[in-house]
């Protein structure tokens, strides 16, 4: 099966990225409930949902051609009403009408309470990638942040269900860190 690795700029380590956030980086539980945990007003604010071309690298990952569209969702999830992560997931046309067809549905309601709650869900190790300011993911994370800082850090992952393949990406904004100090 495929790995994240495709892209030779992310990486399954978090070289430089700093302690405060290495927490959030590693944590391969859901990235979700552990924001609810530390805040009191959660919310997902869905910007895209729709067929859409990706990423290259991306497309090589779900097994499609880059110039195919795939369909692709991109959310910013929300924590007593700061942004604290953008989120991106995509998967082959195809796998709408299947394995994973509530995906399509979610509108502004989190993935991952799908991702985690569903028993035959695998999912393959994290990969890292500090996004600077060029990077298509980048710009669209940093449409929310008044003072955008010089690099985002990133983390993905493909999700399986019933071998098809579902990759999650999730930038992680300042106030991600704020969150820590009240846990």
């Amino acid at each position: 099966m495929t790995t994240c690795t495709s892209d030779k700029f992310w990486r399954g380590a978090t070289l430089g990225c700093g302690c405060a956030l290495a927490p959030w980086l590693h944590d391969h539980g859901s990235l979700t409930k552990r924001i609810q945990q530390r805040c009191t007003h959660f919310t997902v604010r869905n910007v895209h949902g729709g067929l859409a071309r990706i990423a290259p690298d991306e497309a090589a990952l779900l097994g499609i051609a880059p110039h195919q569209l795939a369909y692709s969702r991109e959310v910013f999830l929300y924590a007593d009403d700061q942004p604290v992560v953008f989120a991106h997931s995509a998967c082959a046309r195809q796998h709408l009408r299947g394995a994973w067809a509530a995906v399509r549905g979610l509108g502004n309601k989190p993935l991952g309470a799908l991702l985690f709650a569903h028993p035959l869900v695998e999912r393959r190790p994290l990969h890292y990638r500090a996004l600077r300011c060029a990077h298509p993911l980048y710009k669209r994370a940093a449409t929310v942040l008044v003072d955008p800082p010089g690099r985002l850090w990133a983390r993905r992952s493909l999700f399986y269900l019933h071998s098809a393949p579902l990759l999650v990406t999730e930038v992680f904004l300042p106030e991600i860190l704020r969150l820590d100090r009240r846990a």
